[in-house]
């Protein structure tokens, strides 16, 4: 199975995508595939992340950390941001083209054989796994897709279970309250798990530290990040996890919460290897982090910044780091779209604080039409708005009306974020 062939497969299969067989949620489906494989998740080591947000810089942050200690790391996130071989990687690098055709290629024969029909997720992750394995990496580094309970990765058993925190978010399959969130998070963690908890709400800590994991650090107890500050290019870090304090840290990304996740990373990883780190390792693993999409610098005349926060606690934080970390001077334009409902994205967003706003449809079968997205920001006080059909059209018209001192934010769903990356490189400088 060639390439285009392995992508032709996954949108077969794409009707099951997200949730599948939602009335009855189950792993059984990829447990019997990957049983049929020889059980290719279970061939090595595992950390295991969750949470609302944060999942995909943490999961970054721990697998430069164990590649700077001399390990082959297999990581798996969700979703991409371009292309699909972003989900997979081995030390940093993607799957190539002829690989994941035949890791979907191999999942696709499982499906004959066993009568089972994977979903969109559950095929890409039983790839992963089977990849993972095939190359003989040390350890995986694994992001939950959604919740975590009936999540398809949640078929591994992990040596490390980490939580970066909790928020209202796919309510519509867990809830109504942060609790029944975190319940169903807590579900990743397994009898022989040493769990990290990053979030610190005592009331959700205890949910998952009843669970019944080996052992439990909680974020703010066990360890912290003890200074965080703005550096150029990101942030300087002094972290204490319970062994040691690292001072001097530098990560190359924005955001104060970046700080969070860093030391809840740091302290996965001594926890998986039961000791502290070398400076050394430290200092270059997390130098060598790289998250595009994520409150990424694509240019600075005028400042471009994409972002691909997708619910309304991760579009206050990219709010805030964009009016606080770099207090535009001249005009705040912000091209926006959506899967979700507009007005609490915009409203998080601060949408009525920028001068112009281009919304846009979101290139998803979910995404809220542009024209919706406008009215939404019309009703919170916007007051010059644009509507676009798609994303590249609302990038170009936003960077031909903008001067170098303006700054232009493309966020609201990370399928936005995606698509905004080559439009504004065409023109970011």
């Amino acid at each position: 199975m060639d390439y285009d062939a392995a992508l032709a497969y996954l949108d077969d299969h794409a009707s099951y995508d997200k949730t599948g067989r939602i009335d009855e949620p189950s792993t059984d489906a990829i447990a019997q595939l990957c049983s049929a494989m020889g059980d290719p998740q279970s061939v090595q080591p595992v950390i295991h992340v969750t949470g609302t947000n944060g999942k995909g810089s943490t999961v970054q942050m721990i697998s430069r950390l164990l590649i700077a200690q001399g390990l082959t790391v297999g990581t798996y996130t969700s979703p991409h941001l371009e292309r699909i071989n972003e989900r997979i990687k081995r030390n940093g690098e993607p799957i190539s083209d002829e690989e994941f055709g035949e890791q979907i290629a191999g999942v696709a024969d499982m499906e004959v054989i066993t009568g089972v029909r994977p979903t969109y997720f559950e095929a890409v992750t039983a790839a992963a796994f089977r990849w993972f394995a095939d190359v003989a990496v040390d350890v995986a580094v694994i992001e939950v897709g959604m919740l975590g309970r009936w999540d398809a990765t949640n078929i591994v058993d992990a040596q490390v279970a980490v939580v970066t925190n909790i928020a209202l978010d796919h309510t519509e399959f867990a809830g109504p309250s942060l609790a029944d969130i975190a319940s169903e998070k807590a579900g990743i963690i397994k009898p022989g798990s040493a769990v990290v908890i990053g979030e610190t709400d005592p009331d959700l800590v205890s949910i998952f530290t009843d669970e019944g994991g080996a052992s439990s650090l909680v974020r703010g107890h066990d360890f912290e990040t003890v200074d965080n500050s703005l550096a150029i290019g990101g942030r300087a870090l002094d972290l204490r996890t319970p062994t040691t304090i690292y001072s001097d840290v530098f990560l190359p990304l924005h955001g104060a919460h970046q700080g969070d996740n860093a030391a809840v990373a740091l302290t996965a990883v001594e926890t998986f290897f039961a000791a502290p780190l070398a400076e050394d390792v430290v200092h270059e693993g997390f130098a060598n982090v790289e998250m595009p999409g994520r409150f990424e610098v694509l240019g600075v005349q005028p400042l471009t910044i994409i972002d691909g926060a997708h619910n309304p606690p991760g579009a206050d934080v990219c709010a805030e780091v964009f009016f606080g970390d770099f207090h535009p001077e001249g005009r705040r334009i912000l091209v926006v779209g959506t899967l979700r409902e507009p007005g609490d994205m915009l409203a998080a967003l601060r949408a009525d604080e920028f001068d112009v706003v281009h919304a846009c449809t979101a290139p998803s079968p979910r995404g809220v039409a542009g024209a919706d997205v406008a009215a939404a920001a019309r009703a919170i006080g916007c007051d010059e708005v644009y509507v676009h059909d798609d994303v590249e059209t609302a990038c170009r018209a936003a960077m031909q009306h903008a001067d170098g001192d303006d700054a232009i934010l493309a966020a609201g769903s990370i399928y936005v974020a995606g698509d905004a990356r080559p439009a504004l490189r065409k023109y970011a400088n």
